[in-house]
């Protein structure tokens, strides 16, 4: 089984434990690091009392639970614990930008994570606070706008402005990404209904071109030959049916569940007599004509090739008022693959490679990076080639999927 990779550990844990974490930082700071000058900082010093900074954990904790249902009020829960643990109420004493922490922590949180409303809403209640908060503060220096020191309530406006751009930057990568998946699968969407379409095309044209060939040469002998008329309807019948279950076995294997085998093997080349037969029943002899070793071929290159042939046998079938033509099918160069479909015909259009379904020819073997060309013989008629590369190895299972 293939394993899968882990995502990173600040993917793994919860958001909710690390705006926890980020409050135990913050309490622990000033206690751990600062030692007897904490109080001038906040924190437990502050108010000498383990019960009060307990209760002021336990709101702090509640307000982490509610990062994710409730955003703004979890903000709320922590700002206020903060503001009590670090003392706020008191004249002279500001709110120190580490104290914050697990505030910067939610906001950066719901800035990624939730909608522009909601971090709007968080980051204003946020700034609001500092805000009131440095003007109520008796003395307080805000030197972002007099232009001499930042006091450290004005530090912590800053850091909340810097987390809140933070959140904003992850969710904008993270939309951006999300915007460029949509759009891949889209354009995959498309592309593989435009292969689809090109698949039915190729099968139901050629099969109403056999109908068509057969039904004008029953409707001229239904008279006079009954016994011609009937067999060209017989063709008819064959014909539809083939169609039929041509498309039946497409929506199989667009039904087909993932990694399930599919029930009817795919088209290929092994399938060209069967395709000559109904053919030369219709009026146009064609002859196949194979060079060199006719090996397993990979299955896009082997469907890309019987695909050619038979939009090519369409078209002498409709456009080329002709009795006969030539399929070739050369294996003689190492790792490539040539087809030619030639007539004596009148042309299939006026300009060389004229026409939808050779467009859609061309493109196909585009993809398979080969070449292509189509136009008017020198000496009369129309002549189709491609040549598609083939790998070097060739796995065996491919002429076991197609026996």
């Amino acid at each position: 089984m293939p394993s899968t990779t882990s995502p990173p550990l600040f993917r793994r844990v919860p958001p909710e434990v690390w705006v926890g974490l980020a409050w135990c930082a913050a309490a622990a700071y000033p206690a751990v690091l600062l030692g007897s000058t904490a109080r001038q900082y906040g924190g437990a010093a502050a108010h000498g009392g383990l019960a009060f900074t307990l209760a002021d954990t336990a709101v702090a904790f509640t307000g982490a639970a509610l990062v994710r249902r409730l955003p703004v009020l979890s903000v709320a829960l922590l700002l206020i614990a903060t503001w009590t643990e670090t003392d706020g109420w008191a004249g002279g004493t500001q709110v120190p930008p580490a104290a914050l922490l697990a505030v910067d922590a939610a906001l950066c949180l719901i800035t990624a994570t939730q909608p522009r409303r909601t971090s709007r809403a968080a980051f204003t209640l946020v700034m609001v606070f500092l805000v009131l908060h440095i003007g109520l503060v008796r003395g307080n220096t805000v030197g972002i706008f007099t232009g001499t020191h930042i006091g450290s309530a004005d530090g912590a406006a800053l850091l909340a402005l810097v987390a809140w751009l933070v959140g904003r930057s992850v969710r904008q990568n993270r939309e951006h990404a999300e915007a460029l998946s949509t759009r891949a699968a889209a354009e995959a969407v498309t592309a593989e209904r435009l292969r689809i379409a090109r698949e039915m095309h190729d099968t139901v044209a050629h099969s109403l071109g056999i109908v068509a060939l057969q039904a004008g040469a029953a409707r001229r002998v239904i008279d006079s030959r009954p016994e011609r008329a009937k067999a060209a309807l017989g063709e008819i019948e064959a014909a539809g049916r083939d169609t039929l279950a041509a498309l039946r076995r497409m929506l199989v294997a667009l039904r087909r569940a993932d990694g399930e085998a599919s029930a009817t093997a795919p088209q290929g080349l092994a399938d060209l007599d069967r395709l000559a037969e109904a053919t030369t029943a219709a009026g146009v002899r064609v002859e196949v004509r194979r060079f060199g070793d006719q090996e397993p071929l990979p299955p896009e290159v082997d469907l890309a090739a019987f695909r050619i042939v038979q939009e090519s046998v369409t078209n002498v079938v409709r456009h080329a008022d002709v009795r006969a033509c030539v399929v070739s099918v050369d294996r003689r160069t190492a790792g490539e693959l040539s087809v030619e479909v030639t007539d004596r015909g009148r042309g299939h259009g006026t300009a060389p490679g004229s026409g939808v379904g050779l467009a859609g020819l061309r493109e196909r073997v585009a993809l398979l990076h080969g070449g292509f060309e189509a136009g008017p013989r020198p000496g009369g008629g129309f002549r189709v080639a491609a040549t598609l590369p083939v790998p070097a190895a060739v796995p065996a299972a491919g002429a076991e999927a197609r026996a």
